[in-house]
Parts: structure tokens; C-alpha cells; sequence
């Protein structure tokens, strides 16, 4: 399972505990609840943001009312990157789906640190670049592959985490995240009837079972050969 479609970011301070404890001393942190709103689109990109706990969506609103997700950011990711670097205005929205926990960080304090710190500043340009391929990929899933892989391959990336050798093999897999039919059609390039058909052919296949919005993946290896079509 190496594709990067549904590998999830590690935590960014991983190996970088000295750099950690320097963001954390210029950081202020922020609890937010539940629909709270991190950024608005246009916002000035004047900070960015280390994700604690919780679950953060980017998003956009266009002119139709619709909601395209870009990105979930979960826990130990960082967001507000790609703006801060130039301190460019937001090009999308961010807010918690869940309750969330995060820290942020001012543009001067932030360029501090990576003159600082190598390492650090190595980290960022690893995340960007990964998060540029994925990016392409997206676009790329959106031209060729129809709804059900794409539905497939995310329900694969939201449960990755999850997963055990074990579990790989057989099962059972509860999403850890519980998302609504139109913010999975917003991940999807879809809506939410298609992904509300696509989840009962799921089920009649024997490979999810749904209950209460939380999605329980029966079997991960036929869901993901799904996924790899």
C-alpha cells in the first residue's frame, strides 16, 4: 500500500524534536470547537498552523454554494504553508470538522526558525513537494477514474491509519473520522446521491457496512484492489 493517494502525512515534527520545542515556544495555541473557522478564503497569509488534535477541512466555496474539499488535516499535520512563504492572501478556507487543538505560528517568528533550523526548513520543502504530487494525482483522478474508485480510494485513506497487518488481510476496519454524504461528495468530485448509491453498492457488496454516518470498512483488501482499479 505505497501509493500516494492514501498515505496520510506522518507527524511533521517526527525526528525533529529540538525544532518542535523551538515552534513551541513562539506558537500560541488555539482550541477551537466543533464548525469553528481556522482561515477565510482571501484572509492575508500571515501565519500557519501545527494541528494538535482534531480534524481540520480546506475547502472552497464556489459560485453555486458548493464545497470542494481539497485537504483533511489531521493530527500532526501543518497547514497554511504554501501562503505564509510568501505571505500571499488564503486561497481557500480552513475549519474544524471536530473539536481541534492547534498552534500557530507568525510569518517573522516562522522564517526565524527555518533560517534556524535546516532541518526544519528541509521538512517543509519535503511537505510541500509531496503535497504538490498529490495535488496532480487529484487531477488526475478526476480525469480518468470513475466515482466508485474514487470513493474507494478515500474511504482507503481515511482508515489507513488504522490499519494493522492484520487488519490489511481481514478486517474489520472503523473510519476514525465520521464525514457526511456531501462532504464525501465534496471529496470526491461528486454529489451526494451518486455517493449515497456508490455506498449501498458498497454494502451489498459486502465491503462497508454504515451506521449512524460511521463507516466500518468489512474488507480492507477487496476495498482497496477497488481502489487500485
Amino acid at each position: 500500500m505505497q501509493n500516494h493517494w492514501h498515505l496520510r502525512e506522518p507527524d511533521f515534527f517526527t525526528g525533529l524534536a529540538p525544532e518542535k520545542a523551538a515552534f513551541m515556544s513562539l506558537a500560541k495555541k488555539k482550541d477551537l470547537p466543533k464548525n469553528a473557522m481556522v482561515f477565510h478564503e482571501n484572509d492575508p497569509g500571515d501565519s500557519c498552523f501545527y494541528l494538535e488534535s482534531g480534524l481540520i477541512k480546506i475547502f472552497r466555496i464556489t459560485l453555486d454554494g458548493k464545497e470542494p474539499i481539497f485537504f483533511l488535516r489531521r493530527q500532526g499535520e501543518f497547514f497554511g504553508l504554501a501562503e505564509v512563504m510568501e505571505a500571499k492572501p488564503r486561497k481557500a478556507n480552513a475549519q474544524a470538522i471536530t473539536p481541534a487543538t492547534l498552534y500557530e505560528i507568525g510569518r517573522n517568528n516562522f522564517d526565524d526558525l527555518l533560517a534556524g533550523h535546516y532541518p526544519l526548513a528541509r521538512r517543509v520543502i519535503e511537505v510541500l513537494g509531496r503535497r504538490l504530487r498529490y495535488l496532480g494525482e487529484q487531477i488526475e483522478n478526476l480525469m480518468v477514474c470513475d466515482v466508485r474508485t474514487r470513493l474507494a480510494r478515500l474511504l482507503v485513506y481515511l482508515c489507513y491509519d488504522c490499519l494493522t497487518e492484520e487488519d490489511s488481510r481481514g478486517g474489520p476496519v472503523r473510519l476514525p473520522v465520521s464525514l457526511t454524504q456531501e462532504q464525501l461528495a465534496a471529496m470526491t468530485g461528486s454529489t451526494q446521491q451518486t455517493v449515497s448509491e456508490m455506498l449501498k453498492n458498497f454494502q451489498e457488496e459486502g465491503l462497508i457496512t454504515v451506521c449512524h454516518r460511521r463507516i466500518t470498512i468489512l474488507q480492507p483488501l477487496a476495498l482497496l484492489h477497488t481502489a487500485q482499479q
